[in-house]
This record gives C-alpha cells, sequence and structure tokens, in this order.
C-alpha cells in the first residue's frame, strides 16, 4: 500500500503560498499544490473563483465558530471532505447502475455568489 502512496508526484505535495484578498485584507495562504488544485476544482463547480470560494469558506468558519484558529488546516480537511463525498457519490451512481436503490442526502455549500447548490463538500 505505501508504495502507491510514495510515488506520488512530489510537485503535488510541495507547497505553494498564494495572496488572497479577504474583504479587502491581502492574506497568504500556504498549501499543497493538490490542495489548491482541489480548491479551484470546487470553485469551478459553483462558478466563483478560488479567492472567492476561499472568501466564502472564511466567513462561512467565522460565522459558525466565532474564529479562525487554523484556517490553512481547514481548507485541507474541507478538500479531503470534498473529494471523500464525490467518492462516496460515484459510489451511489455505481450500486445504482446495478439496480440498487442508494438515497442520501447531500449538503448545500454556499459559495461567495450566496446562491447554495446541491455540491459535496
Amino acid at each position: 500500500m505505501c508504495e502507491y502512496f510514495v510515488k506520488a508526484d512530489p510537485i503535488q505535495y510541495e507547497q505553494r503560498t498564494r495572496t488572497v484578498r479577504i474583504h479587502g485584507v491581502l492574506t497568504s495562504i500556504r498549501l499543497e499544490n493538490m490542495v489548491w488544485d482541489v480548491l479551484a476544482e470546487m470553485a469551478q463547480e459553483e462558478s466563483v473563483t478560488t479567492n472567492q470560494l476561499i472568501a466564502a469558506f472564511h466567513d462561512e468558519i467565522l460565522a459558525h465558530r466565532g474564529e479562525v484558529p487554523n484556517f490553512a488546516s481547514f481548507l485541507r480537511v474541507t478538500c479531503m471532505r470534498f473529494l471523500r463525498r464525490m467518492l462516496t457519490a460515484a459510489e451511489r451512481a455505481r450500486h445504482d447502475e446495478d439496480g440498487l436503490e442508494v438515497v442520501a442526502p447531500t449538503l448545500p455549500l454556499v459559495a461567495a455568489t450566496g446562491k447554495s447548490g446541491n455540491r459535496p463538500h
């Protein structure tokens, strides 16, 4: 099992710092390239920019928790949860194709546009 993981392209886990504007304030966020890629995919599904998505996540976690102690870790976990939901949805679709009925609720993702949709996160 470890061989699969250790043979990953090192570029995927190389960290990159990006500057993001959240409510007019520039902040630097350092994440692995793969995390940036997943955030870009999430933003594309929501029809917003990656920066808009990150700002929306910042607002939502701030409203929910009242503080954002480790935003970079929050973004990493958010990406993992998104990927897990995509995998689960794909597995459910495969079961549906096999004639098994599977019903599961999805939670809306509210992006910077303020619109909600049934997107996995």
